[in-house]
């Protein structure tokens, strides 16, 4: 029998990838068998890794940020977004040592971000702006406030390290803005669903050539993720206890991103909604000016595997 090809997808320790880890526990314990394809999980320490590997063909897919994801499409390289990874889930945390009351006290002090193409990104620049400040790099004389691009998983030490309080507090995914609160190191500013309600952030893509000679395999993928992210509703406690496992994190720390308060982070609401990425893109194209061109969402997104797994 001919070997199953192997299915290589790249992704961070973050909460909002944790179908991914529901999905590959189910295949290590055989509660679920591909016919079509063997899952292999490649775990990367930051954004720009990620872009690099999906855009050399190092991995056939990725979990990725939405926007980031188009900006590696504009630029000529065959992917499909095949279906959200969640929804909501991500976290703006205070430093304490900051004296941040309201959002003007972030004026004048940095801000960390996982990624320029970011949803973090986006939230916090419209957050910003509705009271007139102007994010921007340090060295930018416009900007009010200094945004600095640092991996998700180096955010806490960041902030633990601080003692001067010249870091304000930083934007990202759980369950690092929940370890630096448990830590005692920040607190909570805003959760990122309450500045957009089951906004989008991670996506799932696929090269288009993995998917054109391996259909059937890329569907069991989908198909198992959606799964996934359904029993992770379901079944939260269980997901917490495979969450701490997958993320080498308290298990306590992710039943609470998982459930406190319930549509912190949605995960059986996978349907790729393209007006919520063209929300996205527009912002991007024409608040922020990082996007320098727009893409045909029509052509970016493949619904027809989110279809077919029954997503919602």
């Amino acid at each position: 029998m001919a070997e199953k090809p192997v299915i290589k997808i790249g992704h961070l320790k973050i909460t909002d990838h944790l179908i991914l880890g529901v999905t590959d526990l189910k295949q290590k314990k055989g509660m679920e068998t591909f016919q079509h394809c063997s899952l292999k999980l490649v775990l990367k320490n930051g954004w720009n890794e990620v872009a690099d590997d999906l855009s050399a063909g190092a991995i056939d897919g990725a979990f990725i940020l939405a926007p980031t994801a188009m900006d590696i499409f504009k630029s000529g390289v065959d992917i499909k977004l095949l279906l959200f990874t969640h929804k909501s889930g991500s976290i703006l945390v205070k430093n304490k040592q900051a004296n941040i009351q309201k959002i003007e006290d972030f004026a004048r002090k940095v801000v960390l971000i996982p990624y320029q193409l970011s949803v973090h990104n986006m939230l916090f620049h419209k957050l910003l702006s509705e009271k007139g400040l102007n994010p921007g790099i340090t060295s930018d004389p416009k900007a009010d406030v200094f945004l600095e691009v640092v991996a998700p998983f180096q955010m806490p030490d960041a902030i633990r390290f601080d003692e001067e309080g010249e870091i304000a507090g930083f934007i990202v995914a759980e369950p690092f803005g929940s370890l630096v609160i448990s830590s005692g190191h920040g607190e909570p500013f805003y959760m990122s669903y309450e500045l957009w309600n089951k906004h989008p952030c991670c996506v799932f893509v696929m090269r288009n050539d993995v998917i054109k000679k391996n259909p059937d395999g890329v569907q069991e993928i989908v198909t198992s993720l959606v799964r996934s992210g359904i029993a992770i509703e379901n079944q939260p406690d269980s997901a917490a206890i495979i969450g701490g496992r997958f993320l080498g994190q308290d298990p306590g720390i992710i039943k609470k991103v998982l459930t406190e308060p319930k549509d912190r982070i949605v995960t059986d609401e996978l349907f790729p909604v393209i007006d919520d990425l063209e929300t996205i893109q527009n912002y991007m194209f024409e608040k922020m000016k990082i996007l320098k061109d727009k893409i045909d969402l029509e052509k970016f997104i493949d619904t027809r595997f989110a279809k077919e797994a029954g997503a919602k």
